[in-house]
C-alpha cells in the first residue's frame, strides 16, 4: 500500500512536467452555502485534469517502453498522451464510442492514436491489454496501479502546504485512484482532517463496496453526466486504501451535479466538467453533514460547459 514517502518520491518525479494548480476561493459560494470553501482547481492542470499526474509519475518509471496504452474515457487518455510526448514514445488510447467529442479531440491533439470503434465502458480494458500485447507497449491503468495513485496523491500534499486548517477535502470517486493518492497524503500529514469520497448516485459501486467492506460491482456502465466516473467498480488495490484512510462517500443527485456545475462556474468564472463539480454538489445536497472548512478537488475542466 502506497505511503507519503511515495507521494513525495512522484511529486519531485513529475514536478518539472506538471504545475502546481491553484486554489480557488469564492466569497458568494461561502455565503451561499455557510460553509468556507477551498477548489483545488485541477482544469489549470495539463491537460485540464488531474490524470496527468499519476499517469506521467508511472511513465516516468518503466524502463525504456516502446510506446504506451490505455483504455479511458477522457481525462487518463489525455494524461497518457501528454506523458508519451514527455517520453518521446507512440501512445494509443482505447475510448468508448460514446465518449465525450471534445476529449476524443483532445487525445489526438496530443499526438495519439485512437481507437474507439466498438469500444464500450465494459470491454475497453480488455481491448487496450490486448492492444499493449500485441505492440509490445506499456499498459497504463487509470486507477489501480501504485504509481498511479502516488501520482494522483500530488494533488493532496499540494492541497494540504496550501490551505491551513482544513476539516475535510471531498474528492470525486471512479475507480478509487485520485481518493486513494489524496486520503494517503492528507491522513499522513493531518489525521484529523477527514476525507469524503463523492460519487453519482446513478453510479454508487464505492459507497455500496465503502458501506459493505468489500468490493461491489456494477453490471454495466452508469448512465451519469459525470462522465469520469463511469466505472464498474473500485480497484483492488485502491479498495484497501480506501477502506483504511478514507472517512465516509456520499452520493449526489444528476440534478445536484448540474446545478453545482453551474453555479461554480458562474461564480468561480472556471469551467469544471460535471465529475469535478461531484465535491460541490455533496455540499449543495449534505451541507448540513459536512465541517465548515472544505477542500474541495475539482478534478478536470474538459468537457462542454453547461448553459447558466
Amino acid at each position: 500500500m502506497i505511503e507519503l514517502r511515495d507521494v513525495y518520491a512522484a511529486w519531485r518525479r513529475v514536478r518539472p512536467h506538471l504545475h502546481e494548480t491553484p486554489v480557488v476561493t469564492s466569497s458568494r459560494l461561502d455565503a451561499e452555502t455557510g460553509k468556507r470553501l477551498f477548489f483545488k482547481a485541477e482544469p489549470f492542470q495539463k491537460t485540464g485534469s488531474f490524470k496527468a499526474r499519476g499517469a506521467l509519475n508511472k511513465a516516468l518509471l518503466l524502463e525504456s517502453p516502446r510506446g504506451l496504452v490505455a483504455a479511458s474515457s477522457g481525462n487518463h487518455a489525455q494524461g497518457v498522451a501528454y506523458a508519451a510526448g514527455v517520453l518521446g514514445v507512440p501512445a494509443v488510447i482505447v475510448m468508448p464510442e460514446d465518449a465525450v467529442a471534445v476529449k476524443k479531440e483532445a487525445v489526438r491533439a496530443y499526438g495519439a492514436e485512437l481507437v474507439t470503434r466498438g469500444v464500450t465502458v465494459e470491454n475497453r480494458d480488455r481491448i487496450a491489454r490486448r492492444i499493449a500485447e500485441e505492440r509490445g507497449y506499456a499498459f497504463v491503468h487509470p486507477f489501480d496501479d501504485e504509481a498511479v495513485m502516488a501520482g494522483q496523491g500530488t494533488l493532496g500534499l499540494e492541497l494540504m502546504f496550501q490551505v491551513r486548517e482544513l476539516e475535510a477535502v471531498l474528492v470525486p470517486v471512479g475507480g478509487g485512484g485520485l481518493i486513494a493518492g489524496v486520503a494517503t497524503a492528507v491522513k499522513a500529514l493531518d489525521e484529523g482532517v477527514r476525507v469524503i469520497g463523492v460519487e453519482p448516485a446513478a453510479a454508487p459501486d464505492a459507497a455500496m463496496s465503502f458501506a459493505k467492506g468489500e468490493r461491489i460491482c456494477l453490471q454495466k456502465a452508469p448512465r451519469t453526466i459525470a462522465d469520469g466516473v463511469r466505472t464498474l467498480c473500485l480497484g483492488e488495490r485502491t479498495f484497501e486504501v480506501i477502506r483504511r484512510r478514507v472517512d465516509a462517500i456520499l452520493t449526489v443527485s444528476e440534478e445536484a451535479i448540474r446545478e453545482a456545475q453551474a453555479r461554480f462556474v458562474t461564480r468561480t468564472k472556471v469551467f469544471a466538467e460535471p465529475t469535478g463539480a461531484l465535491p460541490l454538489a455533496a455540499v449543495l445536497e449534505h451541507g448540513e453533514a459536512l465541517p465548515r472548512r472544505l477542500g474541495l478537488v475539482v478534478s478536470g475542466g474538459n468537457g462542454v460547459p453547461p448553459r447558466v
